[in-house]
């Protein structure tokens, strides 16, 4: 592999070219080719709009011109708000064809840097997709100051997975068209990697030598479902906040939107009293008291939500009724199942303590976005109530009972246990067999952030655990890490997030060197971009121990 410092030609250049930009940051690993975009890229790249073969398409294929970063007013996440700069690429829009004429096309976006570095990165999508991911944001977590995958000269591409969200329609009416709900689950995402491989080989002459996938929350499980699924599909897979049980949370999420309805609803001002209640048991434990709860598996078991009980006859925002503390023990307590899911699963773990009031890029975070919205769970759900209800009943009606009226207040999973199977079968990646991913040489690199109440951590750390279980602790230390982020929720806000995880990857999969316990910061999605701190980024199951400067990383240890 050349070093940065050496002069080379870029893939794309119609002419030797010095890489010494961001767009060249990393060195290139492909073959010299004398298949370039040459000296007219916009009309090379507008040819690859003819483009076909079998049931992929091509639909347009133009230059798009650079672009500075920008940072937008609002956004539903922190890193919604960003947009990194792009050089010059091409943009190809396309579709492939499905084998069922009442199933939607599988839609996708390929973007090929007129500069390319012999790499590609596919990004996951997010909830039931239905949107085409774009592949030129920043991947999960990354500094928001930091230069793109395309910007570094990857070729990156995404997919909407089958489906168009359509709206005033339910996120889950797709899966009423059997192929359409297969291709959510695994299918389109192996498409949409083979369709990639062939236009980069069109475009470029050689195929890309080293594969990456990025994803959170669902397309974190799109891409542990790459490496059980095809497992020789890709070099490097970075999944953040996975959604790896699906069908146990899915039923986790209804249960708690359910037992919260009526009396179990808990205010906004009572979150409040639960997260100041949390920080006042465990804030200190790690030796300073800043506002983040490091370990958060022991304040799990520290804090006991009973102390915030009304007293006989007292009501009110500053105590929890029998009611509402039975809501928040479901909440923490596991689902679990009278018959085995896929790989012998049998329940979902609860979640855990910490992050209950955490401000979000939207009205709320915490709780509030995910659990409770900002009005009791109600039939059919309403925009007000929790994510995580929205998305459980609708799941219940429309890929369980498959019935869009059925009433979820009845739904129990023994009445549908054929079905639940299936869907288990088709959706959950909680394989612990990843030895042909080894085998492969591939790299998998898995975080959690523990103020997570969109899906419970503790699912991720229990997968790792089965993982070390069937192939042994020092087999998984040679191709997979889990790290938790403490304080931080499911897309980022309340604690250092951001950490650029892809050239961590890519430094494992091409260089050999094994990542250890790394830094993380807390950055604001505001121009200027600045950071506020920086802790160490532990693996499972450290966390960091101050002994000085909260806001040094120099000052914290990852100790267990």
């Amino acid at each position: 592999m050349k070093s940065l410092a050496t002069t080379h030609r870029c893939a794309a250049g119609a002419i030797a070219t010095l890489c010494f930009t961001a767009a060249c940051s990393f060195p290139s690993v492909a073959a010299e080719s004398d298949h370039r975009f040459g000296a007219d890229p916009a009309t090379a790249c507008a040819v690859l709009g003819s483009e076909g073969t079998g049931a992929m398409r091509v639909d347009t294929a133009a230059l798009v011109e650079a672009k500075p970063l920008t940072v937008a007013d609002a956004g539903a996440t922190p890193a919604s708000r960003i947009g990194p700069a792009t050089p010059s690429f091409c943009r190809v829009l396309g579709h492939i064809e499905p084998t069922d004429p009442k199933a939607p096309p599988i839609r996708f976006q390929l973007n090929l840097p007129l500069q390319w570095n012999g790499r590609s990165v596919q990004y996951g999508g997010g909830g039931f997709n239905g949107t085409v991911i774009t592949g030129v944001g920043l991947p999960p977590a990354a500094p928001f100051d930091g230069p793109s995958p395309l910007a570094k000269g990857f070729a990156t591409y995404g997919t909407d997975s089958g489906h168009e969200l359509k709206p005033g329609e339910p996120p889950q009416s797709f899966a009423a068209n059997d192929e359409a709900f297969v291709n959510f689950a695994h299918a389109a995402y192996k498409k949409a990697r083979d369709a990639a491989v062939v236009l980069i080989t069109r475009a470029y002459g050689a195929k890309p030598d080293k594969m990456y996938y990025v994803g959170s929350s669902e397309g974190g499980r799109e891409g542990l479902t790459m490496a059980q699924r095809y497992p020789n599909d890709f070099d490097g897979i970075f999944a953040r906040v996975p959604v790896i049980n699906w069908t146990g949370l899915i039923h986790a999420s209804a249960r708690s939107g359910l037992v919260s309805m009526g009396e179990g609803w808990i205010r906004p001002a009572q979150v409040k009293l639960v997260h100041a209640a949390v920080l006042a048991a465990c804030d200190a434990q790690d030796g300073v008291a800043d506002g983040l709860v490091e370990d958060a598996a022991g304040c799990n078991a520290r804090f006991d939500p009973a102390t915030l009980m009304c007293a006989a006859g007292a009501s009110g925002d500053q105590c929890l009724s029998e009611a509402q503390l039975s809501a928040l023990r479901t909440l923490r307590s596991p689902y679990r199942f009278s018959f085995p899911l896929a790989n012998g699963i049998t329940e979902y773990p609860g979640w855990g303590v910490s992050g209950e009031a955490t401000p979000a890029y939207g009205p709320t975070g915490g709780w509030s976005a995910w659990w409770l919205g900002s009005a009791p769970p109600a039939l059919p759900p309403l925009p007000a109530n929790g994510i995580a209800w929205v998305y459980g009943a609708g799941a219940m009606q429309h890929i369980f009972a498959r019935d869009p009226n059925f009433d979820v207040r009845k739904y129990r999973p023994e009445d549908f246990a054929a079905r639940v199977r299936a869907v288990s079968e088709l959706m959950d990646s909680t394989n612990p067999d990843l030895g042909a991913f080894k085998a492969h040489g591939g790299k998998l690199i898995v975080l959690e952030n523990m103020s997570d109440y969109a899906q419970s951590p503790y699912a991720g750390i229990g997968y790792f655990q089965k993982v070390r279980e069937r192939m042994g602790e020092q087999s998984v230390a040679e191709f997979m890490r889990l790290y938790t982020a403490p304080g931080v929720d499911h897309v980022g806000s309340g604690g250092p997030s951001n950490v650029d995880m892809l050239s961590v990857l890519v430094d494992w999969v091409e260089s050999g060197r094994a990542p250890g316990a790394l830094t993380v910061a807390e950055q604001k999605a505001a121009l200027p971009i600045t950071t506020d701190r920086i802790l160490p980024l532990c693996q499972w199951p450290a966390w960091p121990h101050k002994a000085g400067d909260p806001n040094i990383a120099a000052s914290f240890a990852c100790a267990p």
